[in-house]
């Protein structure tokens, strides 16, 4: 995705580079005033220093929050900040825009920084807003992340260059370069990206003050190394995340159950072991991830009343078995602990609309 956001962005600057070198001889062309925001260089004057490290690296509970559609596929604003506040009124501390949960990879980055802004702008003072600013090209990461910081947010968060892999060294180097803007977040998904980041690496960017830590999915070895030695964690599996915490020492959890039943996740991390609730919710886990987040979480905030049921291909609802599965799990958790008002239902086929060009 963000090979194609820097095509199309650097086809778009061919273009009009063209136009405008032809036309700025007798008058200043009004084209210039098109050129897409992220394309412009921002300083890291803007960088906005509203939080301290210690801040950052004490969060426990952390939602990836839904990004939710209207029927033309463009943001519904209304039930993102419905969504928020559910979670802020449960005492989540920290939001991740535009992150896998949040379906960034499915967002122009106008549309990304725009979000993080909005978040900033109407949540900033009641939880920390970490920014997905992460990319294969380093020239765009770095660029996103100007643009979160200067919107204000709390911390980025950096996935590893996927696809056009490149060595420890670049691993190294790449980092450094958004680390040199302000507070980040490593993100290891070898699952999506098809590349761990090795801990060699990890340890080499813990040198640097602005590494706020790491949140890790390839497992909890892999966090209780990490903890012993002296690295801050968050487990980004749900599944996980109990053991993570009180046996693994891991800071907290990245959540995608959260936008579901952020009261029980936060306890789940707040009030020690609960063996017994974990359990209760393995099955809620399993259902969630059985298909790849967040095609799951999309139909179950649907089928509870809480966002509209639109899709951005290329993800589509889960099929109508699994979707009554989803209403068995509620009720055998509890309607209560679940986000909304509404009675849970099956949504049948035609209640969908998958939206292919937004």
């Amino acid at each position: 995705m963000a090979m194609l956001r820097g095509l199309s962005s650097r086809i778009f600057r061919s273009l009009t580079t063209t136009n405008l070198t032809y036309r700025t001889s007798y008058r200043k062309s009004q084209l210039a005033t098109a050129l897409p925001s992220f394309d412009r260089p921002m300083s890291t004057s803007g960088v906005k220093e509203r939080t301290s490290m210690e801040e950052l690296r004490s969060l426990r509970m952390v939602t990836a929050v839904k990004t939710p559609y209207l029927p033309n596929g463009q943001f519904d604003l209304d039930t993102y900040d419905n969504l928020v506040n559910m979670q802020i009124e449960k005492g989540v501390e920290g939001i991740l825009v535009a992150g896998t949960t949040g379906e960034g990879y499915l967002m122009t980055w106008d549309e990304q920084i725009m979000l993080i802004a909005h978040t900033v702008n109407c949540f900033g003072d009641k939880v920390k807003v970490i920014g997905n600013a992460g990319s294969n090209c380093t020239s765009e990461a770095i660029t996103a992340t100007e643009q979160g910081f200067a919107v204000g947010m709390d911390a980025a968060m950096h996935i590893n260059p996927y696809y056009g892999k490149t060595s420890s060294d670049g691993l190294i180097a790449h980092y450094n370069s958004v680390l040199s803007i302000g507070p980040v977040i490593i993100y290891n998904v070898p699952s999506r990206s098809s590349h761990d980041i090795p801990p060699s690496v990890v340890e080499k960017l813990a040198e640097n003050p602005n590494l706020v830590g790491i949140k890790e999915c390839i497992g909890n070895d892999r966090v209780k190394m990490y903890t012993g030695k002296g690295l801050h964690v968050w487990t980004g599996n749900d599944e996980e995340s109990h053991d993570a915490r009180w046996e693994c020492g891991a800071t907290g959890l990245h959540s995608v159950a959260g936008n579901l039943i952020p009261g029980l996740m936060r306890k789940l991390m707040f009030e020690g072991k609960n063996p017994t609730l974990n359990a209760k919710l393995k099955p809620l886990f399993d259902w969630l991830f059985h298909v790849p987040a967040p095609i799951a979480l999309n139909t179950a905030l649907a089928q509870l009343g809480v966002i509209k049921p639109i899709f951005r291909l290329p993800h589509v609802p889960i099929p109508v078995e699994q979707r009554r599965e989803f209403v068995n799990l509620v009720k055998e958790i509890g309607r209560e602990h679940f986000v909304g008002e509404k009675d849970v239902q099956v949504l049948d086929d035609d209640d969908f609309i998958v939206v292919a060009r937004y």
